[in-house]
C-alpha cells in the first residue's frame, strides 16, 4: 500500500481576543475614554484596540506528524477542544496550516459540519450536482451516481426542495449520500453524524466499511468509541492540539479512556482498622492485562491486591458493579459462591472471574470489599476502580450491541 495522506509538523495557531476587566467609572471617565477610542479609530481604522482587548496566541494544533495509507480507516479520537475538527479541516484544505505541510494524493470529500459545502438556497438535486462539480466531477459521472444518492439518502419527496427547509436529519442524510457515493479516494467524516438517527447511523457506517473495502481511505471522528472500534484499524488519540498516542485501535481507546474517564476518588473506608488493607484494584481483560474497557462478551476480571497485618482466617471478599449514578447493577462475594477461605497472612489477590462479560456499553465503576468470619465488613473501598463496556457486532449480524438494549445482554437464542 502507499501513503495517501502525510502530515509533517502541523501546526494551526489563531489569536484570541480577551475583554478587559474595567474598574468602575465615572460618567467623566466613560466620555472621555469613548472619545479616546473614536480618535484612535480615526487614526488607525484597522488597529485593534488595544486598550479594551488583550489577544493571545492559541495553538489549536502543535508539531503533527503521521502517515495514512491506501484503504485504511483511521479514527480519530480526543475531547472536546483538542483540536479533531481543526484538523479535519486543514487536511481538507478548508483552513491552511500555520506550520508544517500536509501531502494528500487523490479527490477528497468531507463531511465535517450540518450544511459544509451546500447552497442553501438551491434544492437538493441542484446540490448534488453542485458538489460533484466541486469534487472535480463531470455531469455524465454525477448523474449515474444520482439515484444512489437519492434513494441512500431518503429524500425522493423533497429533492426539489431548498435545502434551507430540511430538518437537521434530512440535511446531514442528503450530505453524507453525496460525500460517500461521489468516489472519493478520501472520506472525512466528523461527528456529525451523530445528528442522524440510530438506523442511519448504522447504514453510514456500512457504507463507510464499503467504501474502505473499495480501496479508499477513511477518516472518522467520533465520541462513540463502540464505532470507532467496529470500522477503523487504525487510530489517532489527540490532545490538547497535539497526538497522545497513535496504533492499533483497541490499545488507544484503552489508552484514551483510561486517561479521561479515570477523574474520581480511590474511597478507602478503613473500618474499625481491622488488620487489613487493600492495596489496589485492577480489571484485567482476557489476555490477562490490565484494562479500563472491554467489549460486550469478553472475559472479564476483578483483581484485589491486598495487605495483613497478622495471620487472618475465613475471610469473604465482596464486589459491586455500580452505575455512574451509584445505582448497583449486580453483586458477588465469595461466601455466597460458597468458597471457603483459609488463613491469609502478608500480601496475595483475591481475582473475580467472570467469562463473559454482559452488560451493555457503558461506563461503570466497581466498589470492594472485605469481611471477617462472622460476615462483619473490615475494610471496603467505593469507586475503587471505573472500566468501560464497549459495543460489538457480537452475534454477527452486522448490529452493535449497544445502550439501547437496557443493562444486561441476554444473549438470548430465538426459535419461530
Amino acid at each position: 500500500m502507499s501513503v495517501i495522506i502525510k502530515a509533517e509538523n502541523l501546526g494551526k495557531k489563531y489569536i484570541i481576543g480577551h475583554q478587559r476587566q474595567q474598574r468602575y467609572q465615572s460618567l467623566r471617565d466613560t466620555m472621555t475614554h469613548s472619545a479616546r477610542s473614536i480618535w484612535q479609530k480615526i487614526r488607525h481604522p484597522l488597529s485593534p484596540n488595544r486598550e479594551t482587548v488583550d489577544l493571545e496566541e492559541l495553538w489549536a494544533l502543535e508539531n503533527i506528524n503521521f502517515e495514512v495509507q491506501q484503504g485504511e480507516r483511521l479514527g480519530i479520537i480526543g475531547r472536546n477542544g483538542a483540536g479533531k475538527s481543526t484538523l479535519l479541516k486543514v487536511l481538507s484544505r478548508i483552513t491552511e496550516p500555520s506550520t508544517g505541510r500536509v501531502r494528500l494524493r487523490g479527490r477528497v470529500s468531507s463531511l465535517l459540519e450540518v450544511g459544509t459545502g451546500f447552497h442553501l438556497e438551491l434544492s437538493g438535486r441542484e446540490n448534488i450536482f453542485l458538489n460533484g462539480a466541486i469534487l472535480g466531477m463531470t455531469r455524465q459521472e454525477i448523474k449515474q451516481k444520482f439515484d444512489e444518492i437519492v434513494a441512500f439518502a431518503e429524500i425522493e419527496k423533497f429533492l426539489d426542495t431548498p435545502v434551507k427547509r430540511y430538518s437537521s436529519g434530512m440535511y446531514v442524510r442528503l450530505a453524507f449520500a453525496v460525500a460517500a457515493h461521489l468516489e472519493p479516494e478520501i472520506l472525512i467524516v466528523d461527528e456529525v453524524l451523530a445528528v442522524g438517527d440510530a438506523a442511519f447511523q448504522k447504514k453510514c457506517l456500512g457504507k463507510m466499511e464499503n467504501v474502505a473495502k473499495e480501496g479508499r481511505t477513511v477518516l472518522f471522528v467520533s465520541h462513540n468509541m463502540g464505532a470507532i472500534e467496529k470500522l477503523c484499524n487504525k487510530c489517532i488519540w489527540i490532545d490538547k492540539g497535539k497526538v497522545r498516542k497513535t496504533g492499533d485501535t483497541m490499545d488507544v481507546i484503552q489508552k484514551y479512556l483510561s486517561d479521561s474517564k479515570r477523574q474520581f476518588q480511590f474511597n478507602k473506608l478503613n473500618i474499625n482498622n481491622k488488620g487489613i488493607n487493600i492495596v489496589s484494584v485492577s480489571c484485567i481483560n482476557q489476555s490477562k492485562n490490565k484494562c479500563q474497557a472491554v467489549k460486550v462478551g469478553d472475559e472479564w476480571s476483578l483483581s484485589i491486591e491486598y495487605e495483613t497485618k497478622h495471620e487472618m482466617n475465613s475471610l469473604k471478599f465482596g464486589i459491586s458493579i455500580e452505575d455512574q449514578m451509584g445505582k448497583r447493577i449486580s453483586a458477588s462475594y465469595t461466601g455466597i459462591e460458597g468458597i471457603e477461605i483459609g488463613s491469609v497472612l502478608g500480601k496475595g489477590i483475591a481475582l473475580c472471574k467472570i467469562p463473559r462479560m454482559l452488560l451493555v456499553p457503558g461506563t461503570y465503576q466497581v466498589s470492594v470489599a472485605i469481611a471477617n468470619s462472622s460476615g462483619e465488613i473490615i475494610e471496603k473501598v467505593e469507586n475503587a476502580v471505573l472500566f468501560d463496556i464497549l459495543g460489538t457486532d457480537l452475534t454477527n449480524s452486522g448490529n452493535l450491541v449497544g445502550k439501547n438494549y437496557g443493562i444486561v445482554w441476554l444473549d438470548p437464542s430465538w426459535e419461530v
